[in-house]
């Protein structure tokens, strides 16, 4: 059965929005993401970062890192020279790239969980066939998006007006891509300890050490509730990288943000998406179950994915004025973030 016709969406007359121009954004995101996922699987196997426990030592860029550590037991090196090593070859490269990490936070956000972090976009993944399956993103999602009901069938209706029909039989791909997802990073990850072509060679070949099976076994089963039940949660409240974005992000506010005009919120009362509750497409969208209308340090989690700016370009794509959210920096973010759009324009 073909899908049934959504409603005919009602114009808001809010700025113009190059919608294809904000698609485009999002496949170079998806890209990005992509790219990260096989650097993350290949830097172990050829050496770019890593910590060999049977060597001792790290490799970085393809060559041994030491830090002295070795030589100062051996008696080459006195307690000075060690303690140099140390800064220079452990503390300072650590610090310089908490600075650029945090630089880069401080200024955009947590770009790199929206667009380059491995964890995320298996997030997002999960979140799409899971929504397949129920119409939520996740299981604790009290309700799914917004429906059509065309017999006994359900469908989903996107922020563009199509559709997709719900099925329960997306549960038997949802549960073994989280499976599969979890197991490949409980490889991955153990490659960053021990020799990658070892691990690989034994698995292959169904040779696994005790150890090297019960840390994959363990891991797969630990990951595996993590993306089927904690994805999100762990994203906003688990991960350190996470959290101390979010928190030089905040401390700038002049950052950039998802900027929403405040003065026109009525708005969103005739949004097409409403589902109810005060929540509409761009809240439903957000991955990481955030409404992107409300204050910024209710917003401390964002990954500035732009879903929800998307989202919102699609249903106003033909209004002259266009969305009610946009990305947004500097002046205009530290009067329009917080919820008081141009609020020192209009004094």
């Amino acid at each position: 059965m073909s899908a049934p016709a959504a409603a005919p969406r009602r114009v808001i007359p809010i700025a113009s929005v190059d919608a294809p121009r904000r698609h485009r954004l999002q496949t170079r995101r998806i890209l990005f993401q992509a790219g990260f996922f096989v650097l993350f699987i290949l830097a172990p196997v050829f050496n770019l970062l890593r910590y060999d426990l049977v060597a001792g030592h790290a490799w970085f860029l393809g060559m041994p890192w030491h830090i002295g550590l070795d030589d100062f037991a051996a008696g080459r090196i006195d307690a000075a020279q060690a303690a140099a090593q140390v800064l220079l070859k452990l503390l300072l490269p650590i610090l310089a790239t908490a600075v650029a990490v945090l630089g880069v936070a401080w200024r955009w956000g947590r770009l790199y969980c929206g667009w380059l972090c491995p964890h995320f976009s298996v997030v997002e993944t999960v979140n799409r066939l899971m929504r397949r399956a129920s119409g939520k993103h996740s299981v604790w999602d009290a309700h799914p998006g917004p429906l059509l009901h065309d017999g006994g069938e359900r469908w989903l209706i996107r922020p563009n007006g199509s559709t997709e029909r719900l099925d329960a039989r997306w549960w038997f791909v949802v549960v073994p891509f989280a499976v599969g997802f979890a197991f490949i990073w409980a490889v991955v990850l153990l490659t960053y300890l021990l020799p990658p072509f070892e691990i690989y060679h034994n698995l292959f070949t169904a040779s696994l050490t005790r150890n090297q099976a019960l840390f994959i076994g363990v891991a797969t089963l630990v990951l595996t509730g993590e993306f089927l039940f904690a994805r999100h949660l762990f994203c906003r409240y688990g991960c350190a990288v996470g959290m101390l974005q979010s928190v030089a992000w905040i401390a700038n506010r002049r950052a950039m943000v998802v900027g929403f005009a405040r003065e026109r919120a009525a708005d969103c009362a005739t949004c097409p998406q409403t589902l109810g509750a005060g929540e509409t497409a761009c809240a439903d969208v957000c991955p990481m179950r955030l409404n992107p209308r409300d204050l910024k340090r209710r917003m401390f989690a964002c990954t500035q994915c732009a879903q929800c700016v998307v989202a919102c370009s699609d249903i106003q794509t033909d209004n002259p004025r266009g969305s009610l959210l946009e990305w947004t920096s500097g002046d205009a973010a530290a009067h329009r973030e917080g919820g008081f759009a141009h609020k020192k324009h209009q004094e």
